[in-house]
């Protein structure tokens, strides 16, 4: 019998990195068309200049460090980077600050622990964390879906805002950011977090214009369908043996039975399960960043842990932190828990059972204190 051992990205589907880069690529373009179709150009343009920005940045580094250049650059890590960075954020956000997120993504949370397989934390959620604590106005100026905007900005204008700060015409972000009802925008997450500050309650809050768009009173407009675009392409992961089911299908069953416990104690106040699944970055986050195989736990057991405690401080961070969304913020805070739960959740040793263990373990402490 042969044995083979191979290290970090752990994967068992025989396929190259570069393979596995691409299929989620590719299972992610659905969930970024839609954002392209309710939220415009920018998000295209933003794609383009992580990913130029990241593999640059990848590219850089590589060379100070002597390492082959275009022999790592093609397992296309610092292009699949550079995507779920800039789906994460604003569409038209200023294009230094898309800079400085790639480049602490590639840079520091990547190369400066000795590149792909040696990072501990998600580089794309590294970078987003770092421009939302960095710049927290910015990093909430999204602009309303398509429909509700009383500007639709073009491909002109969205490059002209993004690397000037002003439309050709004139506007600024915060003039693009007003709806057809002539109030400023927010996201749904902000949208109801902003209504219960004021004490109105949670089914008030998803009676607002940003929840007209879906099929189900909570399933935000526009936002809505987005995560449902991202969940067929994690789905399709799954079935082609690309991420493993526990860590999504954890992820979502931990944010749902928290969601749903808060909600029963106090449904003026707490969000249902279907509310935080289908608004915010929940799916992005559950299929496309905590199944990154480097920094997520590898056993089995660690997994369904890993996954459900993400979807825990997912919602107990929207309802009672500081920020609306938390999925960068959990999945962080996992991956540096990653190491404790891999070790208490080991599995058995071929021919040693829990009992054998602890009659070895009281064994090796007689002899010592003898």
């Amino acid at each position: 019998m042969i044995l083979g051992t191979s290290s970090s990205p752990h994967h068992t589907a025989r396929r190259s990195t570069q393979i596995i880069m691409q299929l989620v690529m590719l299972a992610a373009i659905p969930g970024l068309l839609a954002q392209w179709y309710f939220f415009g150009w920018g998000v295209v343009i933003q794609l383009a200049l992580a990913i130029v920005t990241c593999v640059g940045c990848e590219a850089l580094v590589l060379a100070l460090r002597k390492k082959p250049v275009v022999f790592v650059l093609n397992d296309y890590s610092a292009v699949l980077t550079g995507w779920l960075l800039a789906i994460c954020l604003p569409p038209l956000l200023p294009w230094w600050m898309t800079v400085i997120g790639c480049v602490f993504a590639i840079v520091i949370a990547k190369q400066l622990y000795g590149g792909l397989g040696f990072n501990i934390f998600n580089p794309a959620m590294i970078g987003y964390v770092v421009l939302l604590i960095s710049f927290p106005a910015q990093m909430s100026q999204w602009l309303p879906v398509n429909g509700l905007a009383e500007l639709s900005p073009s491909l002109l204008d969205s490059l002209s805002v993004i690397f000037t700060g002003f439309t050709v015409s004139g506007h600024d972000i915060e003039q693009l950011r007003y709806t057809i009802d002539g109030v400023t925008s927010a996201t749904p997450l902000d949208s109801v977090r902003t209504a219960i500050t004021l004490n109105n309650t949670y089914s008030d809050a998803i009676n607002s214009p940003v929840f007209n768009g879906g099929l189900l009173a909570s399933w935000g407009a526009g936002w809505g369908w987005i995560s449902a675009f991202y969940l067929l392409g994690g789905i399709a992961l799954i079935m082609a043996n690309i991420i493993n089911w526990r860590i999504p299908v954890s992820v979502l069953v931990g944010v749902a039975i928290t969601a749903t416990v808060l909600n029963l104690l106090n449904g003026d106040l707490y969000g249902s399960a279907v509310y935080h699944w289908f608004n915010g970055a929940v799916m992005v986050g559950a299929f496309f960043i905590a199944t990154d195989p480097v920094s997520a736990s590898t056993t089995a057991k660690g997994k369904v842990v890993f996954g459900a405690l993400i979807g825990f401080w997912i919602v107990i961070i929207r309802t009672f932190g500081g920020y609306p969304d938390a999925v960068a913020f959990s999945i962080l805070f996992l991956n540096m828990s990653v190491p404790l739960i891999d070790y208490y959740t080991q599995p058995r040793t071929y021919g040693h059972s829990t009992k054998n263990r602890a009659e070895n373990s009281a064994e090796k402490r007689k002899k010592k204190s003898n």
